[in-house]
This record gives C-alpha cells, structure tokens and sequence, in this order.
C-alpha cells in the first residue's frame, strides 16, 4: 500500500475497520481509496493531493469546480487549488505566466498570501458552518424525543366525520369532514402553529393545525408529498385573507399515512432543472400545479371530441394497434416479431375506419399512432393521440365544413366547461377561431404567407402548400382528403409506391363490393393542445411524451 495512502487512511480516523483494495491516482495528485465497511457497502474517499506535487491554476480556462490541478485541467483560482490540497503544507502551484514564451510561473508570494488568507476564512466558515449544524442536529434530535412523548388523540365525543373530497367543501361549510391528500405546500409558524395546503385531484385546501397536532413527532417530521388524513371543520377564512375555494380547515385531530423523504420532490428537482431530469423525473412533474392544470384540460378537450362526434351521430370504434400495413411510408414504422410473422405498431387507423362505414356510417375513433419520426423538433412525436374519422357519400367541400364545425365546436364546448378557467390561466390571451376559415388553394396560400411576412422557425417562407388545417404556433393540426374509390386507381397507387397489395386484401374489397365517394380527416390530440395551450413545446402536453432518444419512465 503506498505511503501517501496509509498517512491519509490514518489521518481520516475511521472508526471502522479499513480494508483498503485499490489505490487510483491522477497524474500524483490526487489518491482515491476504496474502502470496505463492516456492513458490506463501500465508502470511496478522495484523498488531498501530496504535498509535494504541483497544481496549475489558470483564470481564462481554469474551473474550481471540475479541474483537478493538472495542466489540462488546471483550477480557476489559487483558493480553489488550496482548497483541494485541504491543509499545508500546500503543493507548489503555478499561475499563468506574464512571459512571452513561457506557459506556467510559480505564483508570487503576494498571492499566494492572499490565497491562504482567502482559503484561512473557508476553513473558518466551514468550521463554524458544520458547528452549528452539528448543533442544531443535537437540538432536533432531543425535540424530536419530546415529540414522542406527545400523542393525539380523537375526541371521543365526536362523531366520525364523513370523507369528502376537497371540490366538494364549499357546501359542507360549517361542517366537519375527514379529507385525505397529499402535502402541496407546509408552513410551520413557531411551534404552535402549522400551515398545510392539502391537494387530492380535484382541488387544494389550506388547513390549520395547532398546539399538539403539530408538535408531535409526525408534525415534526411531516414533509411535502407525505400522504395524510385530515379530520376538522370547514371554516370561511376571515376578511382581508385568502385561500383556495375562499375556506379553510381547522383541524381537530390527523392522522399520517405516507411520509415522503423530507425535502419532498425538491429532492428530485425544480423549476431550474434540466430538461432531461425534468423528463426523467415527470412522474413528479405531473404533480405540479401547471402540469396538472394541463392534463386536466386535456382530460375535457377528449371528452369534448368524443361529445362533438357523437353528436353529429358518428359511432366510435376501436381499431388494432398491432398491424401488418402501412399508412405513411415504410421509413417510419415500428416494426415488431409477431409470432414469426413481420407486423407493426400503427401509424394510423385510417384503413380500418374506412372498412367500418359500410356498417356504422360516419364512424370515428381516438388511439394512439404511432411514427419512427428521426425529427426531434418541438412539433414531432414518435407516439401520439390520433383522433381520426371517416364519412361515407361527401364532397369535398363537405369535407372542409366538418373539420371547420369539429374545431369551432370543440373549443366552444371546451369554454362552456369547468376547464376554461385552467385554459385561461395558462393561456390568458386564447381566443376561439372565428368562423369561417379562410380557404385557399396551394399557389394563393403561399402568396397569402409572403404578403404577410409569415415565415417558418428558419425564417425562411413556406414553399409548398398542405390540404391541412393549420394553426399559430403550431402548423397542422388536422390533415384531410378524399379517398381513392376507384378499384382500378387503387391498384395502380399500389404498382405506382412499389407496395404488394396482398396484405391489403380486406381494404381492396372496399372497392370491390361497393365502393362510394368518401373522406376523413386525421387530428393529433397533443398538436391541439399545443396550440390551445400555446405550449412552446409538444411535450408539456403529453404525460409521457415519447420521441427519439426518449422512451422513460
């Protein structure tokens, strides 16, 4: 075992057995010691450098927090190094030279001065910074052993109050209930006073909890995202305060059921985390008020689909997901091992919708598609809700006055419900599309964006038109035509893309036994709400969203 190992081994003072098994080093900087505790679990100690080594220091490339002293990585300030040395004697360090010729200079006695006053006061705050922790962890400990000591209990005079759900207090005021929740927010106020926002699903409720409910061993410990039941009375809050739903409850007796770590989800991340861990982490995510504002919006803007359709007499169907066709081109599928044979996930219910309306009529369906898209754009996903419908015996122009009517009245009917206060508080400048839309053929469409000045993300114009219905932000949101209904048209697209019609079979009778004029049209659920929202990005809109390089939680 080397020297330098054994003396910072030593020093360490473990009061557990150590069995060293493996020395690293770092161009003799610095030792790092994987040692072995009694319990089987490893402890990695990363050792201060030896004393006689050299660190380099360098202001214009250097970095404090991931250099390591070598010249490739040199430390930003000369405190910086000293703190990584940990004590004196210090190594020898050298600054960037004022030299024509020469790289590296040892630092000048007036600096390195400097430095050990700087790195002196560091070690004094560090001092006095883990006193005071080891301080109040002393004071914790013995409160919390008070804590124990107290217990609450039910009053045994009262009724056991019946459960309800927080959207449902406005009329039990005056009443007791029990609620249970999960914590969203905690605020102690002294020792004799607790403020906990309770949130369930359907709303948030400010209750209050004194004396004893808080200075027990579970309102010591109590953290955001614990689970709990709250008994208590439903009370108006006084004049001049506020709280959600105008009301309160003065708790009398809770009890604890899940107690999260303490920290809560800010152990996981923040608002300030990276996009990857948010993603990573969306499972809690999704309990923040903006991202549940979003999913319940969401929940209504479906129903409201589905209520849309089914009032213009269509029937819902459910299609496969596990398909051996194409729809979009072979370059996007997903392509499985189905018992031996070659299928894939959908990249549309098309097909299907159209063998249904010889039996349902207009017919429609909401499932997930599914697109290989090598995009990764704000727009593209490589799963997606598709709202998809088929209508048989239109015109085109027919065509055209359904997707009008089904984004009107979908917005419409997204106003009249309880959700258009959530839209409005995430998008407070929404207003509905006015009918009707200005229709345009391809050329007049593009002059349309020139005149306008209206340009993509690239700031280039638009050089091709889509027979789509296109919204701010977002482009598509609903793609249409009129189908091939022409048996022989049909058979000549197939020679026409290079596809063998074989697996097609079932669709090709369409043609064959009845065929007639008709059309569809193919909405994404999350392009919708994007634009509904005015979501920068696709993925806010899903609650898992799925794209390349993305596939969890």
């Amino acid at each position: 075992m080397p020297e330098e190992c054994q003396r910072q081994t030593a020093s360490a003072r473990f009061v557990f057995s150590v069995e060293p098994h493996k020395v690293k080093t770092s161009r003799s900087l610095a030792l790092t010691t994987l040692i072995s505790i009694k319990d089987g679990s490893n402890l990695q100690v990363r050792s201060p450098a030896n004393p006689c080594s050299i660190l380099y220091v360098s202001d214009k490339c250097g970095s404090d927090q991931d250099g390591d002293g070598t010249e490739q990585k040199p430390f930003k300030t000369p405190l910086g190094a000293l703190l990584f040395a940990g004590k004196e004697p210090f190594p020898t360090i050298y600054v960037e030279s004022q030299k024509d010729g020469e790289r590296w200079a040892v630092i000048s006695k007036t600096q390195m001065k400097n430095a050990k006053k700087a790195f002196n006061r560091e070690q004094m705050k560090s001092d006095a910074k883990d006193k005071k922790e080891a301080e109040d962890s002393d004071r914790r400990e013995k409160n919390l052993e008070e804590a124990k000591k107290i217990v609450i209990e039910k009053d045994p005079s009262l009724p056991e109050p019946p459960t309800a759900k927080i959207q449902e207090l406005e009329k039990k005021r005056g009443s007791r209930v029990k609620v249970f929740g999960w914590v969203h927010r905690l605020r102690r106020q002294g020792k004799n006073l607790m403020f906990v926002v309770l949130r369930d699903g359907t709303g948030f409720l400010q209750c209050v909890l004194s004396d004893k409910l808080c200075q027990c061993y579970n309102g010591l410990v109590l953290s955001t995202e614990s689970t709990v039941a709250l008994y208590g009375t439903v009370t108006p809050v006084p004049e001049g305060k506020q709280a959600p739903g105008g009301h309160e409850l003065h708790c009398d007796f809770w009890e604890l059921i899940g107690l999260a770590p303490a920290g809560g989800a800010d152990n996981l991340l923040n608002e300030e985390s990276d996009v990857d861990v948010q993603l990573n982490n969306r499972h809690m995510m999704i309990r923040g008020e903006n991202v549940s504002k979003i999913l319940r919006v969401r929940s209504t803007v479906t129903q409201c689909f589905r209520d849309h359709l089914f009032s213009r007499g269509y029937y819902e169907i459910t299609p496969p997901t596990l398909v051996q066709t194409q729809v979009e081109g072979g370059s996007t599928l997903f392509g499985l091992n189905y018992f031996g044979e070659q299928a894939y996930l959908t990249q549309s219910s098309q097909l299907y919708l159209e063998t249904c309306i010889p039996a349902l009529g207009d017919t429609f369906c909401i499932a997930q598609s599914y697109r290989a898209e090598q995009s990764r754009t704000r727009r593209h996903l490589s799963e997606y809700t598709h709202i998809e419908a088929e209508c048989p015996f239109i015109s085109f122009e027919d065509l055209l006055e359904r997707l009008e009517d089904l984004v009107c009245d979908v917005v419409d009917r997204v106003l009249r419900s309880p959700a258009a206060q959530l839209l409005y508080d995430i998008n407070p400048d929404f207003k509905p599309p006015k009918r009707p839309f200005k229709r345009m053929n391809y050329s007049e469409a593009i002059e349309w964006l020139r005149e306008h000045d209206v340009k993509k993300d690239d700031g280039s114009y638009y050089e091709f038109g889509e027979v789509d219905v296109l919204m701010p932000n977002v482009g598509e949101i609903v793609g249409g035509s009129m189908r091939i209904w022409d048996s022989e048209e049909l058979l000549e697209g197939y020679k026409r893309e290079g596809i063998d019609p074989t697996p097609y079979y079932w669709y090709t009778d369409q043609r064959k036994y009845g065929t007639c004029p008709h059309g569809g049209y193919g909405l994404g659920l999350e392009r919708f709400l994007t634009w509904l929202l005015n979501r920068h990005h696709i993925r806010d809109v899903c609650l898992y969203p799925r794209f390349i390089q993305r596939c969890r939680p």
